[in-house]
C-alpha cells in the first residue's frame, strides 16, 4: 500500500495515497498508544477475492476521507463519493513547520473542474490532527463531507454540540432483510436525540451505542445556532479513551452518523464489520444532484454546497483527536480558547488539552 507517514510529538498520521483514505492514526498519551480510526477487516485482502464492482474507495475503506461529492455521484460521473475517496493523490508539500509537521496533498483528478488540495497539519504534544481542504477554480458546486470511522469492541457514550433535530432519510441503508437489517424509522425525526423513534415502535437513545443492535443505520443531525464549534464526542468503554470530531458549523452545517454493527450479510462486509460508527461532518444532502436541488435540508435554511468558481478558492477545515479517558460519560461541553480545548464534564469540572483554538474560524462565512 503506498501511503506516507508524518508525525509530531505524540502524534502521527499515515494517508493511503491511492484514494486519499487514512490508514492509520496514532497519539502517544498517559503511557498508552490510541488508535481512534477505523480499518475495514477486508483491507489488503486480494482483489480477485472481493466483489468486482466495488469501488476502490470501499475496497481501502479506513480512517477519513473527503467525499466530494457525498454518496452518489450524479452530476459528474465518478465513484461513490467522488474521486476524492477513490482516486490517487500526491504529495506536493512536506516539511518540518515551527512546533510540528505540514503536509499538502492534491488530487490528481479534478472535480467540477476545481483542483483539490488536502492539507494535514501536526503539532508537538496536540493530540489532534488538523486537516483543510482547498477547491480552485472549478465551475458549478459540490457537496463535501468528512467521513472519519471509529470502531468499538464493546460500545460507547456519544455527546454532541447543541443540535437542532435529528433526521432519518426516506429509506433505510438495508431495507431488504435478506441482506441486512436496520432499527430506527424512515423516514422520522426528533429533537431529542435520547428518544428517536424505532421501526418497530418505542425509541432509541442515539448517544449510546450498544453491540447488540446489529444493524445499519443512517440519520443526519442539523446543527443549532449556538456560536459556537460543532463537535462530537465518544467514549469508547473497551478502549478508555476519548475519540473527539471539531467542525466550523458555518462550513459543516451537519453531522451524519452512520452505525455499522454487523447490519449488512453480504460481502465485503459479511457481518464482520463491527462496532464502526462513521462521524460524517457536511455541508450536504444525500447524493450531489440532490445537494444541488430543493432538498430537505435546503428547505430548513442549511446549506448543503460548496459554490465553484474560476479564479477562486474555497476551503473548510476539520478536526479529529483522542485522549485517554476513563469516566465512561462523555463531557457536555467542548470549548477552545487561548491555546487550548476545555473539555467540561455533568458536574462541571474540567480538562484542558493542548489545541490550536483558532484552527477553525468560527464566525467565518463559505459561499453557498
Amino acid at each position: 500500500m503506498d501511503t506516507v507517514t508524518i508525525g509530531a510529538t505524540g502524534i502521527s498520521v499515515s494517508l493511503d495515497l491511492a484514494v486519499g483514505h487514512i490508514a492509520a492514526m496514532e497519539v502517544e498519551a498517559g503511557g498508552r498508544v490510541l488508535k481512534p480510526l477505523h480499518r475495514a477487516p477486508w483491507v489488503g485482502s486480494p482483489r480477485e477475492k472481493l466483489p468486482e464492482n466495488l469501488p476502490e474507495g470501499t475496497v481501502r475503506l479506513s480512517g477519513d476521507f473527503l467525499c466530494a461529492p457525498f454518496s452518489t455521484s450524479d452530476v459528474e460521473a465518478a465513484p461513490l463519493h467522488g474521486w476524492t475517496a477513490n482516486g490517487e493523490w500526491d504529495v506536493v508539500e512536506n516539511s518540518a513547520i515551527a512546533g510540528g509537521w505540514r503536509t499538502v496533498f492534491r488530487l490528481r483528478r479534478k472535480v467540477m473542474g476545481a483542483a483539490v488540495d488536502k492539507v494535514f497539519t501536526l503539532r508537538d504534544g496536540h493530540p489532534f490532527l488538523y486537516q483543510e481542504h482547498i477547491f480552485s477554480g472549478g465551475s458549478g458546486a459540490i457537496s463535501v463531507t468528512h467521513h472519519p470511522m471509529t470502531a468499538m469492541q464493546d460500545g460507547g457514550r456519544l455527546a454532541f454540540s447543541p443540535k437542532r433535530m435529528a433526521v432519518t432519510p426516506a429509506t433505510p441503508l438495508e431495507p431488504d432483510p435478506a441482506r441486512g437489517r436496520f432499527r430506527l424509522a424512515y423516514p422520522a425525526r426528533a429533537t431529542d436525540l435520547t428518544h428517536f423513534p424505532l421501526a418497530a415502535g418505542g425509541t432509541a437513545d442515539l448517544t449510546d451505542y450498544r453491540m447488540e443492535d446489529r444493524r445499519e443505520d443512517f440519520i443526519t443531525l442539523v446543527e443549532a445556532d449556538h456560536g459556537g464549534p460543532g463537535w462530537t464526542a465518544l467514549a469508547r468503554r473497551a478502549e478508555q479513551d476519548l475519540v473527539l470530531v471539531l467542525k466550523n458549523p458555518a462550513e459543516l452545517p451537519v453531522t451524519m452518523l452512520w452505525f455499522s454493527n454487523g447490519g449488512r450479510d453480504y460481502a465485503p462486509w459479511s457481518g464482520r464489520h463491527i462496532g464502526v460508527l462513521g462521524i460524517e461532518d457536511g455541508r450536504a444532502a444525500v447524493g450531489h444532484a440532490a445537494s444541488l436541488g430543493d432538498n430537505w435540508l435546503k428547505q430548513e435554511g442549511v446549506a448543503t454546497a460548496l459554490a465553484l468558481a474560476e479564479g477562486r478558492s474555497v476551503s473548510f477545515r476539520h478536526v479529529i483527536g483522542a485522549v485517554p479517558f476513563a469516566e465512561g460519560e462523555p463531557p457536555t461541553g467542548i470549548e477552545p480558547e487561548g491555546g487550548r480545548v476545555r473539555l467540561v464534564a455533568a458536574d462541571g469540572s474540567a480538562r484542558d488539552i493542548a489545541f490550536d483554538s483558532e484552527f477553525l474560524r468560527i464566525g467565518r462565512s463559505v459561499p453557498a
